[in-house]
């Protein structure tokens, strides 16, 4: 089943006339005031020259393990603090108001960055059809990068990553497609990596239908998504499935068993907290049929990472899945895999999507497409 989609994204706006809506109570009347607010900050950002940010900012930095914050996250974390948004990226432990939280978020600056197409699918999965967007590149026949967005693997959805799967798709001349996967708590580990492997299977098969090469099928996803391009390469090594051309792993979740020093230095001021780490695992693993130690959820822990394909890995200096992520490209280098490891050390976990609010957000993920294009270039 597909559904034509405009190559322009739809600008998001109010509800439409005569929708229903539920009575304001006094909670959301203040999750409505902070969402303004951050959401006429996000705006204002890229237009903020950089002398006007540090000016604001008192002139005053923030380092921490030898990395320098950078101004522009600095100006958006000060002001989410001014406007008494402290409580990280899970805002509410309502699953339903998380991920309209986090949907909010990311339309509060979206760019509707033009490809040449865009379409939606239903992909057959393991316990039903599996939402999917295909983005079609300009360049027509092209390499596919499986895409599958972050959220902790209980929020997000196409529609917080379309403008990330955009930018891949017009700066990286390739054909994305991005993955609904069945998200925790409705559905724990494994619904969401079983969903994100037929995925890539499918891809495999009827990539010439997308107008992609059959033999550049890549994975690759940012936070619990980068966890899920990880599982689903281990497993097409494990079950004899020809591998991904490269996988990108955007500041990737790897151990879900283990705390980590980088957990505890960031672990709340920098938009994703170690309250969210846990409250993102408990919705996950909770009740679920594998163990947090289990390397179909913490693929850093599998007992044997050779033979993979290579990885284009990036970490946040200020994300507390930084050493993580670390580790896990560590370890496949010392498996003899072929590991690009880049570290932006001024930037926070999602930087990938603050692309539009520039600094080094920009910067970093303009180099990790331009990576991207090269390592698939010589797959």
């Amino acid at each position: 089943m597909t559904q034509s989609l405009p190559g322009q994204a739809p600008p998001a706006g109010p509800p439409r006339a005569g929708a229903k809506q539920a009575p304001p109570t006094q909670s959301t009347r203040k999750e409505a005031i902070v969402n303004a607010t951050s959401g006429m900050t996000l705006r204002a950002l890229p237009r903020i020259p950089h002398s006007v940010k540090r000016l604001l900012l008192g002139f005053r930095s923030i380092t921490v393990d030898g990395n320098t914050l950078d101004t522009t996250l600095q100006l958006m974390l000060a002001a989410q603090h001014v406007a008494g948004i402290e409580s990280g990226l899970v805002a509410n432990d309502d699953i339903a108001a998380a991920r309209a939280q986090l949907d909010f978020l990311a339309a509060s600056f979206k760019q509707n960055i033009p490809v040449a197409a865009v379409t939606n699918l239903s992909i057959p999965g393991p316990a039903g059809p599996i939402p999917a967007r295909h983005y079609r590149p300009a360049e027509g026949v092209a390499p596919v990068l499986v895409f599958y967005h972050g959220g902790g693997q209980a929020i997000g959805s196409l529609d917080t990553h379309d403008d990330l799967c955009r930018k891949i798709c017009r700066d990286g001349a390739v054909h994305v497609l991005s993955i609904d996967y069945r998200l925790a708590p409705e559905h724990k580990a494994p619904a969401g990596s079983d969903d994100a492997f037929a995925a890539y299977k499918w891809a495999l098969d009827h990539a010439a239908e997308l107008s992609a090469k059959p033999d550049l099928v890549a994975v690759g996803g940012d936070s619990a998504g980068g966890n899920l391009a990880a599982v689903v390469t281990q497993r097409a090594r494990n079950e004899g499935v020809p591998p991904p051309a490269v996988q990108l792993l955007i500041y990737p979740v790897t151990n879900y068993r283990d705390e980590t020093r980088s957990q505890t230095l960031f672990a709340e001021g920098y938009f994703l907290t170690k309250r969210d780490l846990h409250w993102f695992r408990d919705k996950f693993l909770d009740g679920a049929q594998l163990d947090v130690s289990d390397p179909r959820v913490s693929p850093l822990l599998a007992d044997d990472l050779t033979g993979l394909p290579p990885a284009l890995v990036l970490t946040g200096g200020f994300d507390p899945l930084r050493d993580e992520g670390r580790q896990y490209a560590d370890a496949m280098r010392a498996a003899g895999v072929s590991v690009d490891h880049r570290e932006f050390g001024s930037l926070v976990h999602g930087f990938a999507n603050f692309f539009p609010l520039g600094g080094g957000s920009a910067t970093a993920t303009a180099e990790m497409i331009s990576a991207l294009r090269a390592h698939l270039a010589r797959a």
